[in-house]
């Protein structure tokens, strides 16, 4: 299977990488998500570590019963032949109504079927309020 564009990437397909994930993500759904990342992925989320689709389908249901109304937006920060940086933020509404948004920074690396292989993400919350929503 192949996950178009695939590395090398130019700034253009770079752009177009990131949007992709961006548009995916903000589906909300693991099945589809899941189907970016090769079969044996590395993921560091946070201080977790999971390997392979299986484990990061069941990563992302889990989470998405937890952040509710989530919404994502990703911004290109740079890249190489085959890897890609973001930086990204995003919100939620945790189970008890409170409003986060998440900050973060996410370093990806494509195989040659444009599969992420790996994805190391470092992510901060802070709580706010419902009218200080920004997506």
């Amino acid at each position: 299977m192949k996950k178009y564009p695939l590395p090398p990437f130019t700034k253009e397909t770079a752009t177009l990488k990131v949007q992709l994930a961006e548009d995916a993500w903000n589906t909300r759904n693991p099945t589809t998500i899941s189907l970016a990342y090769s079969m044996n992925t590395e993921w560091r989320n946070r201080d977790q570590f999971f390997n392979g689709r299986k484990e990061i389908k069941d990563f992302l249901s889990d989470k998405w019963s937890k952040e509710l109304h989530y919404k994502l937006k990703k911004e290109l920060w740079a890249f190489t032949d085959n890897r890609i940086a973001v930086r990204f933020e995003y919100e939620y509404q945790n189970k008890d109504g409170q409003w986060y948004r998440a900050y973060g920074n996410e370093n990806w690396e494509f195989d040659k079927d444009g599969l992420m292989s790996k994805r190391y993400a470092s992510i901060n919350d802070i709580k706010i309020k419902e009218n200080e929503r920004k997506l």
